[in-house]
């Protein structure tokens, strides 16, 4: 019995990831073209390759009596900002009343997650691109930004960033004005991704 239940929580795992990732790139995966651009996403992100067949089977697109292998849940949870499945496991699959947070979106904790000198591309509804870099300290910088009131040059502090949510900025420090607090994407949430340098 017990190995039954084991294997109906794999089943119910593999399931949430499939949705959860769907959610996070805002679109169903259903043909060899989206296994591709979820493929080219994780390598975007992880600086890992997985192949396309892997990820085509693991969503049902090929039909293979096989089960994924651990190494490939991994990876699925780091790309929803997850440490391992193991992470995923423990954080995204208590029940709904156990949950700190409702918050089903990948997330990025600066504090833990960022080394000096990375770059994230943020990006907002409608059109506002900020590429920003990290000082350290949960300090940032804009280095490039496209229809946002962020100008290159602009500082400010941030710990947390999570994937469709409004993205709290505080201390925004703006030239010669006063420190502020600053929300981006305050009504469709702000995306982000590592930029390759």
């Amino acid at each position: 019995m017990e190995k039954k239940t084991s294997q109906y929580q794999q089943i119910e795992t593999c399931e949430q990831l499939r949705s959860e990732i769907e959610t996070a790139l805002k679109k169903k995966l259903q043909t060899p073209k989206d296994f591709e651009f979820l493929r080219e996403r994780i390598y975007a992100r992880l600086h890992i390759l997985v192949s396309r067949t892997t990820l085509m089977r693991f969503w049902g697109y090929i039909n293979e009596d096989v089960s994924p292998r651990k190494a490939t849940l991994d990876i699925l949870a780091q790309f929803l900002g997850y440490q391992d499945l193991d992470g995923y496991c423990q954080n995204s699959l208590l029940p709904k009343e156990q949950q700190s947070s409702p918050v089903m979106c990948r997330r990025l904790s600066v504090a833990k997650e960022l080394v000096e000198g990375e770059r994230l591309r943020l990006t907002w509804n409608p059109e506002r691109i900020c590429d920003i870099e990290y000082l350290g300290n949960l300090q940032f910088r804009v280095v490039a930004s496209e229809n946002t009131r962020l100008k290159t040059g602009d500082t400010f502090e941030c710990s947390l960033i999570i994937e469709g949510e409004p993205l709290y900025l505080d201390n925004l420090k703006q030239g010669d004005q006063p420190p502020i607090a600053y929300v981006c994407g305050k009504k469709s949430g702000v995306f982000y991704e590592y930029m390759i340098m």
